[in-house]
């Protein structure tokens, strides 16, 4: 019975804690139309303290998306546009020499802020995304022999286009696994391509007010880890990423062939993480099955290796969680 007393008070904290997430939402939609599984993920990696990589053709308002969030938070935000001769000292920042001291100081670069955009990942050489790593993983960043600690809250969102491969560099699975989710978006629906239309012809531009500060998102996000995981759930979170690894065991016999390697443990953190604030964002203060099933492939995604018999068969990661879902017990 007290376990159900704390259910309830957690509940209802978190009904009261919750409340900017509708500021939020209500403050997106003002400048996005539809998207909403694009802006549900924002606020998830925003809530969980991870990273997020945005996959989708160009025009689809990844960047946008991301520049209106940064806007509601009374935040620093910087843009890096990733190009192939962009140097990891255009990321991180240099050693700059004073006349006046006589001395070298530090100039830090556009990684120094709360929100960083990194605009078309994939057109940067590994040296580039590599200085990208310590930031994501350390939340720091090291200039010659001084380090730094960045800014809080701090979140990368990248955006990268899957069509063109021309001039591109495939990111390195170690910093894929970086990422908490891969979001892949779609083309909007028809009434919201309309909309999307008669929006932008008007002339009308939409100025963007910050709705709360970056300490209340720290704040939030102490409630968020109080979010109640049963044994039982972490158990499933546990199952599903072992059956990526060893299909076999979960009667999976036919995805064998199939993938090359599964999830880290880095994929179970992160989805019960992602799996938690997807229940304070629907204002519960306890997660069940669905909130696993629903950040699943947004998480396991790009933690998935392919072998070429997959390829060949044209079987995408997306199809194997799918069965993987299917096949794995829900407690």
């Amino acid at each position: 019975m007290a376990d159900a007393i704390d259910i309830r008070e957690l509940n209802e904290k978190i009904e009261r804690q919750s409340g900017f997430v509708t500021n939020l939402v209500t403050g997106m939609n003002q400048v996005i139309v539809g998207q909403k599984h694009l802006i549900d993920s924002l606020l998830i990696g925003l809530l969980s303290d991870g990273h997020i990589l945005l996959e989708g053709v160009p025009g689809l308002a990844k960047t946008l998306a991301i520049k209106t969030l940064a806007s509601l938070i009374d935040s620093k935000y910087s843009r890096i546009q990733f190009t192939p001769d962009l140097l990891p000292a255009d990321v991180i920042g240099t050693m700059v020499y004073s006349q006046k001291d006589g001395s070298f100081i530090s100039k830090k670069g556009p990684v120094f802020a709360n929100f960083v955009l990194a605009d078309e990942i994939n057109r940067a050489p590994a040296k580039v995304q590599s200085a990208l790593l310590e930031a994501m993983q350390e939340r720091q960043v090291t200039i010659s022999t001084e380090t730094f600690p960045l800014p809080k809250p701090f979140l990368v969102l990248a955006t990268q286009n899957p069509i063109e491969q021309e001039g591109t560099y495939p990111l390195p699975e170690a910093q894929v696994d970086r990422f908490m989710l891969k979001v892949v978006i779609d083309y909007p629906k028809l009434d919201e391509e309309k909309k999307i239309i008669r929006e932008n012809i008007s002339g009308q531009s939409l100025t963007v007010k910050p709705v709360m500060t970056t300490q209340e998102i720290i704040d939030a996000r102490e409630v968020v880890r109080q979010v109640y995981l049963d044994e039982k759930i972490e158990q499933y979170i546990a199952d599903i990423v072992f059956a990526t690894r060893y299909p076999e065991k979960y009667a999976l016999g036919d995805l064998n062939g199939l993938i090359s390697y599964g999830g880290s443990p880095r994929a179970s953190i992160n989805l019960a993480l992602a799996a938690r604030a997807y229940a304070f964002i629907k204002r519960r203060g306890y997660v069940i099955p669905e909130d696993v099933r629903a950040m699943a492939h947004d998480v396991l995604r790009h933690r998935i290796g392919l072998t070429y018999e997959a390829e060949a068969s044209n079987v995408t990661s997306e199809e194997i969680i799918s069965k993987i879902l299917n096949k794995v017990e829900v407690p």
